[in-house]
């Protein structure tokens, strides 16, 4: 019989493994420790950060250990929590789970960071259990006790309150959280967000099954503030020229941008549902754009109760409509405002449709996959 593979043999073995740097190109990159292991217990795993450059992952500090080190799958998940509130200036949160959101809010008038991380979390309360939480401003000691009211992998943020870090030790009076992990990030301002911000340092390095290497510029938009929000607008044969004539609120376009730049972390077929600066639900990793979004009304229905609703709830998509078959499912549902690219040849019918069903379309100005 083999010899069973504990946890201990895994470190063991990852200890030497990877080289102290490694050259790609010309840059050369710096080991920054070795990892619990990679995304298995049976994986060995080291991280590395570029050389000489400031990186918001790669310049972390652990200020809190767990009862072992980081995997890469923490690696990740923070990588694109990250990702998503580097786009915020007012105080926001992502809760991930399996390198995708299962919440994230960005705050409102008068709302506290507390209020911000509870809407983060209850989102999808029952996928934030063992989450990583990612801020992108300073943790005060209310957020931080809510924190540890429930079971949490890791936190990061930029910066934490005098007084918190003795909140997150307290193994005694929150036992279930004895190892969390609390970890400031480097600067998240050094992180691009918009077309045009990128370095090529910035670029990405997808290892392909036999080794190979794909190399590519990093997945970033265009839409940088409300005002770039511009009407659908169409033109085929069968319905001649159509722009859509339904109004978004105010209110509803911030929930647009919010959900676009949500979107841009989720695994494709990806749709964000938001409302009041709340992800609703996310449909993630479906074959087919209206799976997507009948998964994300039904994890909705399953996981809120009460007076929730969807009604008047926004919905950005990261892929174009090529029927209208996905307007009509979101719209049954209570959604009135979505945005998402153009390309399908049958934009014309979708717009036509969504004016119809009283839905306020927008043309995203690029697709957004993400196939991590």
């Amino acid at each position: 019989m083999a010899k069973e593979l504990t946890r201990d043999t895994y470190l063991s073995r990852n200890v030497g493994d990877f080289p102290a740097e490694i050259t790609i190109g010309d840059r050369r990159y710096i080991k920054v420790d070795d990892l619990r292991y990679g995304t298995n217990p049976h994986q060995p795993a080291s991280y590395y950060k570029p050389a000489g450059e400031p990186a918001a992952i790669g310049d972390m500090q652990i200020l809190k250990n767990g009862k072992s080190g980081l995997s890469q799958t923490n690696l990740e998940d923070i990588s694109y929590a990250l990702n998503i509130v580097k786009f915020f200036r007012n105080p926001a949160c992502a809760v991930m789970k399996h390198v995708n959101p299962s919440g994230a809010a960005e705050g409102r008038p008068g709302e506290t960071l507390k209020a911000i991380y509870q809407k983060a979390r209850d989102a999808d309360a029952r996928a934030a259990f063992g989450s990583v939480i990612a801020f992108n401003t300073e943790v005060d000691a209310d957020t931080a006790r809510e924190i540890m009211s429930t079971f949490v992998e890791c936190v990061v943020a930029p910066a934490y309150a005098p007084g918190v870090l003795e909140i997150f030790n307290d193994g005694e009076t929150y036992k279930l959280n004895r190892h969390i992990r609390i970890i400031r990030c480097g600067d998240i301002d050094s992180l691009p967000r918009f077309v045009g911000d990128a370095a090529p340092r910035h670029n990405t390095m997808k290892v392909l099954a036999d080794g190979s290497l794909v190399v590519a510029a990093p997945l970033l938009t265009s839409l940088h503030s409300v005002a770039d929000l511009k009407k659908a607008e169409a033109e085929n044969k069968r319905c001649g020229h159509q722009i859509s004539t339904v109004e978004a609120t105010e209110s509803q376009k911030l929930d647009l941008l919010f959900a676009w730049y949500v979107n841009l972390s989720v695994r494709s077929n990806g749709v964000v549902i938001v409302k009041n600066g709340q992800t609703l639900s996310v449909g993630t990793g479906e074959q087919d754009r209206v799976g997507a979004i009948e998964q994300a009304i039904e994890k909705f229905k399953q996981k809120y109760s009460g007076e929730s609703t969807l009604q008047n709830a926004v919905m950005s998509s990261d892929g174009f409509f090529p029927f209208e078959d996905g307007v009509e499912t979101a719209a049954a549902a209570g959604v009135t405002a979505i945005i998402a690219p153009s390309g399908s040849l049958r934009d014309a019918d979708v717009i036509k449709r969504a004016n119809e069903l009283g839905v306020a379309l927008y043309h995203a100005p690029e697709r957004i996959f993400s196939h991590h």
